[in-house]
């Protein structure tokens, strides 16, 4: 069982910066994805970015240049740094962890932070 807890999730304004933390917990296997999600109202859930240990981070076209990924592995943590947010940026961001466990490949997820950016 793994548990996520995030933190970092604000109000601010456009051309402003964030940095969400997301803390995880369990039993955490040496092969594994964390990475970030986000929901806006009405709007289906998409990826942001996700980073495998050792391996290069991917982003979603519309926050590249703008949000680095990266992780702590001794405090267990995963950061996403967004500068330069957009109105468009503004959803409930979610941590995931993807592992497999007994050859099955379980999700994981938080409870979500609120990013909300005003123009």
């Amino acid at each position: 069982q793994v548990q996520l807890v995030e933190s970092g999730g604000d109000l601010v304004q456009a051309g402003g910066s964030l940095r969400l933390s997301c803390v995880a917990s369990g039993t955490i296997k040496s092969f594994n994805t964390m990475g970030w999600y986000r929901q806006a109202p009405g709007k289906q859930r998409e990826l942001v970015a996700a980073v495998a240990r050792g391996g290069s981070p991917n982003y979603v076209d519309s926050v590249k240049g703008r949000f680095t990924i990266s992780r702590d592995y001794a405090k267990n943590t995963v950061l996403l740094q967004m500068n330069n947010l957009k109105p468009e940026d503004t959803a409930v961001y979610m941590c995931s962890l993807k592992q497999f466990e007994a050859q099955n490949l379980r999700d994981y997820w938080g409870q979500g932070t609120q990013v909300t950016v005003s123009s």
